[in-house]
């Protein structure tokens, strides 16, 4: 569950205007001005301005761009968020994220490729490098008792 000082990283999200009820299906394409909740089944393709937010018996199959997202049901496919995605305990998540942080908590489940920008990936790839036979630093607790 969020905690306060996780919600406020959230830049207060505007108003829930659209909910998709548990029970509910839906399949298409879903475009909304401000956040979104689903507590049923979504297959398509969804964005919006403003917040997603998926209940604990909610699923999604498709492709999402939103803001942010509070993940706390099931989610097949792909995640664009250019803010902040939040993986609940006892959520699942197979497929792709891309968004600018990421939070996943105990117990969530998430199987496959997440990308947090592609400028700190390039960043990060030309400047890796292996750490197979470099030297250990000097005073490293290897040893120590």
């Amino acid at each position: 569950m969020l905690g306060k000082k996780d919600i406020d990283d959230f830049d207060r999200p505007g108003d829930l205007n659209t909910i998709i009820g548990k029970g509910t299906e839906f399949d298409g394409t879903l475009k909304v001005q401000s956040s979104i909740r689903i507590d049923g089944r979504v297959k398509g393709k969804i964005s919006t301005t403003d917040s997603l937010i998926v209940g604990k018996e909610g699923e999604i199959d498709g492709e999402v761009t939103v803001k942010n997202a509070i993940i706390g049901g099931k989610v097949k496919g792909k995640i664009h968020a250019s803010g902040k995605i939040v993986l609940e305990a006892k959520s699942y998540f197979y497929g792709e994220l891309k968004t600018a942080k990421l939070v996943i908590d105990e117990g969530a489940m998430f199987e496959g490729v997440c990308s947090m920008g592609q400028a700190d990936a390039a960043n990060f790839s030309s400047n890796a490098k292996s750490l197979i036979g470099a030297p250990q630093k000097s005073g490293s607790l290897q040893g120590k008792k």
